[in-house]
């Protein structure tokens, strides 16, 4: 009753609709068309700079499986909301899958942009489903696997980001600012991450806006190696708000205003890991992972 509630009696309504007119077809012994679509799903952004990011990611992706439908959605309603007062209309999860409902898609795999299995992966993995369990509805439905799922996957990201610090020299050190998450087996991954980072490069780490791991642990270990400059880099899908604000801007809770108030340079990378074409083929490797389940 409460997603019923969250999403809205007019969604409902319609899904009723599409579901009574899959029914009917199927009453009658009609056979379907197969018919296969992509839904790339994030939590979205309304910075105009880190949108960019994702008309990459639509091109890898489209390059990738150039004679699928390929669909986009963002998570978030509030980004959905200030989007909307831009004339930009994008749709939740679940409108997008009864859209592609509607329009007949018989095969739906749907890519959790998502860098970790988080809270929101979770209640993307649970919605998506429920589309697949409806009779007459979408045949197949499967969510691909998020950023960092597996040990390979962390390895690679962190092979592709410490690669990519622009004018870092060894004595440096760089802190990757990952979001952070109340599901507390999935911000474990963070820690799993910094382990990886460190056995890469003693000066690199993890710490989170909203996780265990927090900037503060980190400050406290640049002073024992007497580090003199910082570099600060988003492991985030864009340099979005948090990467603006919480990671770089002027306020004084800002990673970048601890850090300087600690007595270290600073030097913000605004980059995204969707702008690493590495870490995007990454996704589209889980991508085909579903799909080859098709």
């Amino acid at each position: 009753m409460k997603q019923l509630k969250r999403y809205g009696y007019g969604l409902l309504v319609l899904l009723i609709g599409l579901v009574v007119t899959a029914n009917a077809l199927a009453a009658h012994g009609e056979k379907r068309e197969t018919r296969q679509a992509i839904l790339l799903t994030a939590f979205g952004t309304s910075v105009p700079e880190a949108q960019k990011a994702f008309d990459k990611i639509e091109a890898q992706a489209r390059n990738t499986f150039p004679n699928t439908e390929i669909r986009w959605a963002f998570t978030s309603k509030i980004i959905r909301a200030k989007l909307a007062k831009q004339g930009k209309r994008l749709d939740s999860p679940e409108e997008a899958l009864a859209r592609l409902m509607s329009d007949g898609f018989t095969h739906v795999a749907v890519l959790s942009l998502q860098t970790i299995p988080g809270v929101e992966f979770h209640q993307l993995y649970q919605n998506a489903h429920l589309f697949g369990q409806m009779s007459g509805g979408i045949e197949k439905i499967l969510v691909a696997r998020p950023l960092l799922s597996s040990g390979k996957d962390m390895e690679t990201v962190a092979d592709v980001l410490l690669k990519n610090v622009p004018g870092r020299k060894p004595t440096d050190a760089v802190v990757f600012m990952g979001h952070g998450t109340e599901h507390h087996p999935s911000d474990a991954i963070y820690l799993a991450m910094n382990a990886i980072f460190q056995q890469k490069d003693p000066r690199a780490y993890v710490a989170t806006v909203e996780g265990m791991i927090t900037i503060q642990d980190v400050v406290a270990k640049l002073k024992e190696q007497k580090v003199k400059k910082v570099y600060l880099v988003p492991m985030m899908l864009v340099a979005g708000d948090h990467a603006m604000n919480d990671m770089a801007g002027d306020e004084p809770e800002s990673w970048k205003s601890i850090l300087t108030k600690n007595g270290f340079a600073c030097e913000p990378v605004m980059k995204g890991t969707a702008e690493y074409p590495q870490i995007v083929d990454l996704w589209l490797d889980h991508l085909k992972t579903a799909m080859a389940h098709f």
